[in-house]
């Protein structure tokens, strides 16, 4: 069984990451013969200032077969028809009107605030009669680009995860009955929704949709990242660009972080199922009852990773260095006790896991290179004015 206190203690990574390296001056040449990436700051940055096409091979872990480049975000579609934009429009008055909510007192915004990257800073958020759930709120930044919502992938769509915690009796603790009937008796709403549904009787599939059409418009602002994708080679510190190194190779993040959204959409047990104590969770295996999938839990996106702490489904991790710590040890790897020896549910840690051997320099690499993921505080405020509440 783990130990509580071993766990805390990875979670706190408390270790302070060194001073930031700045980039190499000048523009590095090509690798001189029989050089290779590895062989100085500049010629690692050589090979990383080539299209990611040519970037040096990742590590990937036996059975890895959808492995995806990272690359830069996809820009968000426009609207299709006047109905689409009225839709998006009125998907984010509803995020932030507390309408939705039984006590009209609790909005979408209430957990995911546009100031916190759609986040909200806490460990699990508090809802109804001030109850708390027991997983931690993710931003919805770039949510519109999953496939599958929730921690354990309990919802298929955009629309089934925006209509979910308006019912959730820990959440907003609303019933269809009492939402339809505030709506349809208040005349602007009634008016709104005729232009973006039709003229007809508001539902909540209706109210699911319009959330959905909106939260799907949701994107994170330019990282340094995303600057150095594009050219500006000035955007990544010498450290950053061995980090983001180390992250496609011998840290092998790359194995579930992948892509633009840094995410594999996938579901991995990381050891952290608590099974038995306190903090149990069993995951995906609450939605497919398939004992594979006790304490797997759903890849998060790395974007924005810097400004959406705490981490983790539960929120346990307070900081990114205790999450570091964690990989670096290779996971937590519980053994079952006598009386667990033959319990078909009792969690196993994913073989992706390994023990890395990061040493104090490559962990502030890579640190370097997980807050580079983040967008600046005057891009930030870009996002807030853009999604301020009414």
């Amino acid at each position: 069984m783990i130990r509580l206190t071993l766990i805390a203690a990875l979670a706190a990574g408390l270790a302070a990451p060194t001073q930031a390296v700045p980039a190499t001056t000048g523009t590095p040449g090509p690798l001189a013969e029989n050089e290779t990436c590895e062989a100085s700051p500049a010629a690692l940055r050589a090979c990383y200032q080539q299209p990611p096409a040519h970037w040096p091979p990742p590590t990937l872990a036996a059975g890895i077969d959808h492995w995806q480049e990272l690359g830069p975000l996809p820009p968000v579609t426009p609207p299709a028809n006047a109905a689409e934009e009225s839709r998006r429009a009125l998907g984010r008055r509803l995020f932030f009107d507390p309408i939705l909510s039984r006590s009209g007192q609790i909005a979408c915004a209430s957990c995911h605030h546009p100031d916190q990257r759609f986040a909200d800073g806490r460990r699990t958020s508090s809802g109804h009669d001030l109850k708390t759930g027991h997983r931690n709120s993710p931003s919805l930044l770039n949510t519109g680009l999953h496939r599958v919502w929730f921690w354990d992938g309990r919802a298929g769509s955009l629309a089934a995860q925006a209509m979910e915690p308006m019912l959730n009796p820990v959440e907003m603790a609303a019933s269809r009955e009492g939402i339809e009937h505030r709506l349809n008796q208040d005349e602007d709403y009634r008016k709104a929704f005729a232009e973006a549904f039709g003229e007809s009787p508001i539902t909540l599939e209706q109210v699911a949709e319009a959330l959905a059409s909106w939260q799907a418009t949701l994107r994170s602002r330019s990282s340094p990242f995303d600057r150095f994708l594009k050219g500006d080679h000035r955007a990544l510190s010498d450290q950053a660009i061995l980090g983001l190194h180390l992250f496609r190779t011998k840290a092998r993040c790359i194995n579930c972080h992948m892509g633009p959204l840094l995410s594999d959409d996938r579901f991995h047990n990381l050891g952290l199922t608590y099974y038995g104590g306190k903090y149990e969770d069993l995951g995906r295996y609450q939605v497919t009852r398939n004992p594979d999938d006790v304490g797997r839990f759903r890849t998060p996106s790395l974007r924005e990773v810097a400004a959406t702490a705490p981490y983790m489904h539960n929120g346990l991790f307070p900081h990114l260095r205790g999450v570091l710590a964690l990989y670096n040890g290779g996971g937590p790897r519980p053994t079952p006790k006598a009386h667990q020896a033959d319990d078909p549910l009792f969690p196993k840690t994913s073989p992706i896991l390994q023990p890395l051997g990061l040493t104090q320099r490559e962990l502030d690499a890579l640190e370097s290179f997980l807050r580079s993921l983040t967008s600046g505080t005057g891009e930030r405020r870009a996002v807030v004015t853009q999604s301020a509440g009414p």
